[in-house]
């Protein structure tokens, strides 16, 4: 069993903030796995479903992104899933837009969301999916830049990023972290002029 995880803030009015990139992707792999109905559980939302033979727990903590380690610790010890059987998928700053990055294990760069759950789960060793949303330039201006929605213009590559994840997920869960990166970046590139 896969423990799939996105961060992000509950409740409409953050919705689409940049921060909120983990729970867009999780709706897009619960919607192309036909995952079943969200529940209330581990103090977050969960569903499941199958993705290339695996059982898989989709988990949006609702504790706010800064707590997020509460809920993930929670349905861990809960589901007794290895810290390496959970991939977190959330923002980063520190990648231009539309670029991806997986990695088990490193230090949090700041992100409290990942702060929380190395303490909750006792290590660092789960898989991380980083989405770029950029950095505004300034460290002072970061806490309003990914708490401010995607500008209109956004929207079309993070709607093509997290169907790329969906569509290349199960690549991911065999444990391909390579091949998974180089499947999304293929997604994404722009189609070739003839």
């Amino acid at each position: 069993m896969k423990l799939l995880v996105g961060l992000g803030n509950p409740g409409p009015e953050y919705a689409r903030n940049r921060h909120n990139i983990g729970f867009m992707a999780l709706d897009a792999v619960a919607s192309a796995f036909s995952f079943g109905p969200w529940k209330r559980r581990f103090q977050g939302e969960t569903c499941e479903g199958l993705i290339g033979g695996d059982k898989v727990v989709a988990l949006k903590p609702l504790t706010y992104m800064n707590l997020s380690g509460q809920s993930v610790g929670e349905a861990a010890r809960f589901l007794k899933i290895d810290p390496r059987d959970i991939v977190v998928i959330h923002d980063e700053l520190d990648l231009p837009p539309a670029k991806l990055r997986t990695k088990i294990g490193g230090g949090h760069g700041g992100h409290n969301g990942l702060k929380s759950i190395d303490a909750h789960l006792g290590t660092k060793d789960y898989v991380r999916v980083r989405l770029g949303i950029g950095h505004p330039g300034d460290k002072n201006l970061v806490a309003d830049y990914v708490l401010h929605d995607f500008g209109r213009g956004d929207m079309a590559w993070v709607h093509d990023m997290v169907d790329a994840i969906a569509d290349n997920l199960a690549t991911l869960l065999k444990g391909d972290e390579a091949g998974f990166m180089n499947k999304i970046v293929r997604a994404l590139e722009p189609p070739k002029m003839k």
